[in-house]
């Protein structure tokens, strides 16, 4: 699609959210949320309140507002209210831990923060630490020197005029984990939604406004803001919101009660969801007609007993945060279990050497990918921007190669980051973490398959001198990290070792690490 062709004068709001109104949609169930179901003519009237209450606090064009939301209706609230008025909102991972909400509110330089009642515990934690923050938003019950959601939106006027925004201003902004374990900041434009919606979410699944959309990742992921949000406002169709962690039981029983027609999930909830015991008799997918997969590959082990209980098959697909949403999948009638798909139309891939050259099929290299829904930069990261975005092209960092018949095969990644459950794990943050045990004396955090080929971290540790490895202190390891950073980032399996492979600098040689795993005696 061209994005040339949008006016100079241009805000994403209007086309998500206004647009269904003006073409007579206003009465149609935007979201359902529990027992709730919201019209788009109600999501507009409080996206308007919100606007106009966040600038009645202060907040202004380019303002930076960060959502620390469990998946709810103020969260699409806050989102396109502040968008609406040319504030910047930043969804924001709600599995984290205060001292990473500090570095992420004083790096973004955020005014305002709106959060979950259940999550506020971790703001408060830290709030005399925070540079920029004035106001805290709480939905729900609120703490001293807080402001309640509901109360400040409440009694707002329901119109609302847009800011004089264009297609090229910040719309929202959406953190990156690197290999330095230091989130970047990726600033995603008005047009960026438009582009990820019509290339892949029409493009490829054929969405309309009779649709009805679950996901499983949460709307913080770029993977769950596209599935639970924009994809189904860009049409004027329907999206199921859950603030629930998304046990298979949990899924299985949104599904039954909402009956969606489109379904994302990542591989580690499906492995989790198929071998649920009785889930076959108890439960009906019938409603659904396509099941999506990213955040980390799909092995083909997975696919294959999805559909062989739920006679569906997965469009497995990559895409990033940077990119906003998938650019290379499987698609209905043309899949190839095990790898990542094709190219959606209106991307381009290559696959580059070291030195920059195509290389052939069938050879491994680093995928480029070239796309409009592509963000701008990373905020005051220009040294990381230049080596990420070359031009129309930007460096995905995953080692891919193409096979004769045009399907992507992923093969890992370049800078040693590991995915686990969909989420970027630095393994410099693991380690780092386990050197706060007195027992460590250092540390080489690597991926590692489980027995559903999805990759789960793993440590390899030397121990101070006085400690001898044991099956207790690798449990008592595990559980130490899991206690000090956000949960899904610790070790499910350790190995001790007398030292670490390193380079001449000192350096930890990962890869050495990779060559000579071996099934460890502990699965966490």
């Amino acid at each position: 699609m061209d994005v040339k062709k949008r006016p100079d004068k241009f805000n994403a709001t209007n086309l998500f959210v206004d647009r269904h109104i003006e073409e007579g949609r206003g009465a149609k169930v935007a979201i359902y949320y529990l027992d709730e179901q919201i019209t788009y003519s109600e999501v507009q009237e409080k996206v308007n309140q919100t606007g106009n209450a966040l600038k009645e606090i202060g907040v202004g064009l380019e303002d930076r507002i960060m959502l620390l939301l469990l998946d709810c209706p103020e969260f699409v609230y806050s989102f396109f209210g502040a968008m609406k008025i040319g504030a910047v909102p930043i969804p924001t991972n709600t599995l984290l831990k205060p001292e990473d909400y500090e570095y992420l509110l004083n790096d973004s330089r955020a005014k305002v923060i709106v959060v979950s009642e259940d999550l506020l515990e971790n703001i408060t934690a830290i709030r005399n630490d925070l540079l920029y923050l004035r106001k805290i938003i709480v939905v729900g019950k609120p703490a001293e020197d807080c402001l309640s959601f509901d109360s400040l939106v409440k009694d707002k006027s329901t119109e609302l005029e847009t800011a004089n925004t264009g297609k090229d201003d910040a719309a929202f902004w959406l953190y990156s984990s690197g290999t330095t374990g230091f989130p970047k900041g990726v600033v995603h434009l008005h047009h960026d939604m438009e582009v990820s919606a019509e290339l892949y979410a029409k493009g490829v699944l054929q969405i309309s406004e009779n649709d009805i959309t679950y996901s499983v990742a949460k709307l913080f992921f770029a993977y769950g803001l596209g599935n639970g949000l924009y994809f189904s406002f860009y049409v004027g169709a329907s999206t199921v919101l859950s603030p629930n962690r998304p046990l298979p039981e949990h899924v299985y029983s949104t599904i039954v009660k909402y009956k969606p027609t489109l379904f994302f999930g990542v591989p580690s909830s499906y492995a989790a969801m198929v071998q649920l015991a009785g889930a076959k008799e108890k439960y009906d997918l019938s409603s659904i007609r396509y099941c999506a997969s990213a955040g980390e590959p799909l092995p083909k082990v997975v696919f294959d007993r999805w559909l062989e209980k739920w006679n569906l098959e997965i469009l497995d697909g990559i895409g990033s945060t940077e990119i906003l949403h998938i650019f290379i999948s499987n698609m209905p009638g043309d899949i190839r279990p095990g790898s990542t798909g094709k190219i959606v139309p209106g991307y381009k891939a290559k696959i580059i050497d070291e030195e920059g050259n195509v290389v052939p099929a069938g050879d491994v290299g680093t995928l480029m990918i070239k796309g409009h829904s592509t963000a701008a930069y990373y905020w005051n990261k220009h040294e990381k921007t230049i080596e990420t975005f070359i031009g129309k092209w930007i460096n995905t960092g995953d080692q891919y190669y193409q096979d004769n018949d045009g399907f992507f095969w992923y093969v890992g990644r370049g800078d040693d980051m590991i995915k686990a459950g969909g989420i970027w794990v630095s393994p410099v943050e693991v380690e780092y973490c386990l050197l706060e045990h007195p027992a460590v004396f250092e540390s080489g955090v690597i991926g590692r398959a489980d027995e559903d080929g999805l990759i789960k971290p793993k440590a390899f540790v030397v121990l101070q001198e006085g400690y001898e490895p044991s099956g207790d202190l690798e449990i008592e390891l595990s559980l130490f990290v899991k206690s000090k950073i956000a949960p899904y980032k610790f070790p499910r399996w350790l190995e001790f070792v007398s030292d670490l492979p390193r380079t001449a600098t000192g350096k930890i040689q990962r890869f050495k690490l990779r060559q000579i795993d071996k099934p460890p005696s502990i699965n966490m």
